[in-house]
């Protein structure tokens, strides 16, 4: 887990070296461990090393291959890099290190862009060709770990984060207003490979590309996720069982500490659960180190105390306030380079602050599941749709009855409303229904009062087709909102804190496995995430196992609002910039806040966007990271 720069200049100009250095030095906190740089004529690349595999000068980048032809700088971790390591050394390779970076140049070297295909793991990475002058980039199927890039006249720049493109002089530093009008307008994140600053552009997940010597740029998708049924069988439920095993084995594997992010919930659960059984069938040695945060209005306890009597695991727990997230959110913002969905995040920033203070380099978390396994309740309607589109009624009519018993609802209501559900599914495939429907969806987003016309005027005319039915929807979930969202906000709070996230429920194997199957080993009646539950019998305690609510990390910002931030958020939006204030009516905005705090109207979701855009334009003139906020770190307890 580590950072990377690249700067590959226009034909005939060589790479200016004080452009790589100044687009580095940023991205310290992605690899405290080690740096290098790298140049040859047009092509300058650099690196910071967090070492996690292979803590010897053996694993440095850059990394040149042994006959001098590829130069690699590489972000994430490659799981299987033992068993690709033997089947190259088979083929005739020799290894210098230990790690997963050798196996991956070398990996390139023997199989070309086709290497991502045997990769499993988390990856973005650059391949140099000193012979053909070719630039080659990968990011893993998700989009875990991040790669931006951004086109000066003829020069290329990529980097692990933005602020890298940012600190290299070449670029004006300008905001993209149609970006800042899609998240203010429309709450909409990280759903397109657009970013918040003009010209600046991640490649997106499952792709390559290749920059040629004469310039030209191509990017190509090396993956995707199909929504085929492929499997029924009645033993799914333990073959995802000994697979999620193989999969916490591979991410276990680490030369340095690795901890568990524990909130209580089914995903986090099965994960430390699962790292226990690895560790006493390894012999390890002391307990696993879990984290985690919970608000008085959110109470797990229970489920968190279950876990730990069972895996023995030390628990560290994230003691903080409203006002302790409040007074991180710009740092936080400095490290995250663009907004973020909720004041949820800076909870995120706060437990890898806390696994930092434990020496813990390598955090796994359940991140992923909700979006692969059907965790979030609007998919139970999804399910319903899927049922009735095809024709089974009885089915449907079913799941229906069963859900509205376990939630002490009538069903009749939901049948009907999943029915007209249907029917607007069919209407979407007239072209003139689509274009009124966007129409209406974008005059609401232009009533809002909070704007003024030149942000409303930024707007995108949206095109977006509703993902209806539960495998589309899952996948709309993945690929497009709310998962690349939380993996941005998760490298970057991580790496902040020199901390490797790893999310085992993105295992490739464990996503294909799960979409190859019937809907109904996905979900079923009110229960969520089926194929999970049923994997995890006598896995996990049963009072976890069987919990059918979700929190998660909650925070309630509605609540927040109206006392303990209700002040800070009244200072960010009145003392907001020139660039706030040309695109939000502060006075209109300052007003609403006074009626929330009142109880008249709740607008806390909507407060908290308006007040960190303000907090984050300000914080835009600055390249310095804010200095650390005064009040005392989080306190923890047993």
């Amino acid at each position: 887990m580590c950072g990377l720069v690249c700067l590959v200049a226009g034909r005939g100009e060589a790479a200016n070296p004080s452009i790589v250095e100044r687009m580095l030095a940023p991205i310290f906190h992605r690899g405290p461990n080690d740096e290098g740089l790298a140049f040859d004529r047009e092509f300058g690349a650099g690196f910071r090393r967090l070492s996690i595999l292979d803590l010897t000068p053996a694993g440095h980048q850059p990394m040149r291959s042994q006959d001098g032809r590829y130069t690699l700088v590489f972000n994430g971790e490659i799981y299987n890099f033992r068993e690709l390591r033997r089947e190259l050394m088979a083929l005739g390779h020799r290894f210098e290190s230990t790690g997963d970076a050798e196996v991956l140049l070398k990996s390139f070297a023997q199989w070309g862009s086709q290497c991502v295909e045997r990769l499993n793991g988390m990856w973005a990475f650059l391949v140099f060709d000193h012979v053909t002058r070719t630039l080659f980039g990968s990011r893993d199927r998700f989009g875990i770990k991040p790669l931006y890039r951004y086109r000066h006249g003829q020069s290329h720049l990529f980097a692990s984060e933005i602020k890298s493109i940012l600190a290299s002089g070449l670029h004006s530093g300008r905001v993209d207003m149609a970006t800042c009008a899609g998240h203010l307008l429309e709450h909409r994140l990280d759903e397109s490979p657009d970013t918040f600053f003009e010209g600046i552009e991640q490649l997106p997940p499952a792709h390559n590309f290749e920059l040629s010597r004469d310039g030209s740029y191509r990017q190509w998708c090396y993956w995707t996720l199909d929504h085929e049924t492929r499997d029924s069988g009645a033993d799914a439920p333990e073959r995802f069982a000994d697979l999620f095993e193989d999969v916490i084995g591979l991410q276990m594997r680490s030369d340095v500490p690795v901890g568990v992010s524990l909130s209580g919930g089914l995903d986090s659960t099965s994960i430390i659960c699962a790292a226990a059984r690895l560790r006493e069938r390894d012999n390890a040695h002391g307990p696993l180190a879990a984290f985690s945060f919970m608000t008085p209005e959110f109470d797990e306890s229970r489920y968190i105390e279950a876990t730990l009597a069972q895996t023995g695991a030390t628990m560290h727990r994230l003691q903080t306030t409203p006002q302790g997230l409040w007074n991180d959110l710009r740092r936080m913002l400095w490290f995250q380079d663009e907004p973020v969905h909720t004041i949820t995040a800076a909870v995120g920033y706060q437990l890898m602050e806390l696994a930092a203070s434990h020496d813990v380099k390598v955090l796994l978390n359940g991140q992923g599941a909700d979006e692969t396994l059907a965790g979030y309740p609007s998919y139970f309607r999804d399910l319903w749709h899927t049922l009735l589109g095809r024709g089974d009624f009885a089915s449907a009519v079913d799941q229906v009855k069963r859900f509205a018993a376990a939630q002490g609802v009538p069903a009749m209501p939901l049948l009907t409303t999943s029915l007209r559900r249907l029917i607007k599914s069919y209407l979407w495939r007239i072209g003139a229904y689509r274009t009124r429907a966007h129409q209406r969806a974008r005059a609401k987003a232009l009533d809002n009062r909070w704007y003024r016309p030149d942000l409303k005027a930024a707007l995108a005319v949206g095109s977006m087709t509703p993902a209806i039915g539960l495998k589309p929807a899952l996948a709309d979930a993945t690929a497009r909102q709310p998962l690349p969202l939380f993996l941005r906000i998760e490298d970057r709070n991580s790496m902040a804190h020199s901390i490797e996230a790893r999310v085992p429920f993105l295992d490739h194997r464990l996503v294909e496995f799960a979409f190859a199957q019937p809907e109904q080993q996905l979900m079923d009646a009110a229960l969520n995430k089926w194929i999970l539950r049923r994997a995890m019998g006598g896995r996990i305690p049963e009072v976890v196992r069987s919990r059918p609510d979700k929190m998660g990390f909650p925070t309630p910002i509605s609540t927040w609002a109206r006392g303990p931030l209700f002040q800070q958020l009244r200072e960010a939006i009145g003392s907001a910039g020139t660039l706030a204030r040309s695109v939000i009516d502060v006075d209109v905005v300052l007003d609403d806040l006074e009626r929330h705090r009142r109880g008249e109207v709740d607008h806390g979701p909507g407060l908290f966007d308006v007040a960190q855009f303000c907090v984050w334009t300000d914080g835009l003139n600055s390249r310095a990271v804010p200095a650390s906020r005064e009040l005392e770190r989080p306190i923890e307890c047993a």
